[in-house]
């Protein structure tokens, strides 16, 4: 049997978190934030309990406050803090509505994340995503 995940769930609209939980609780623990200040206080916490780090984040990037674009790199810089690099860290999806060249370039080749989704999410499409992360193997 898989591992199952440590997932978290960025995203301001309740809808949207909640469609995002229905499709990856299968494969593991979702753990929701609706803005990036909850999402970075979530994240900091994780890295003192043994176990604790997100296997993936779900990050939507327009959201009031601290957009996904910060919460990206600041989620890098965490990592650099902790000594993660290469196969040990945190996978990032981005699950947003902007589609434009600006955002994907900054999310992809800025940030480093590892995919970039737009919305409206389906399960085949975000399910795929994971495979191509190499989180999942097969469809539970």
């Amino acid at each position: 049997m898989a591992k199952k995940l440590n997932i978290l769930i960025v995203e301001d609209e309740f809808i949207s978190r909640t469609l995002l939980k229905e499709i990856l609780s299968p494969f593991g623990q979702c753990s929701m934030a609706a803005n990036g200040e909850e999402a970075v206080d979530i994240l900091q916490k994780s890295y003192e309990k043994p176990g604790g780090r997100y296997d993936l984040v779900c990050l939507d990037i327009m959201m009031p406050g601290m957009n996904g674009h910060e919460v990206l790199r600041e989620i890098r810089r965490l990592e650099r803090k902790n000594g993660l690099e290469g196969k040990n860290t945190t996978k990032v999806l981005m699950v947003t509505g902007l589609d434009d060249a600006k955002n994907v370039m900054e999310a992809l080749v800025v940030g480093r994340c590892e995919a970039y989704l737009t919305k409206p999410v389906s399960k085949i499409r975000l399910e795929e995503q994971l495979r191509h992360m190499y989180l999942i193997e097969q469809v539970p």
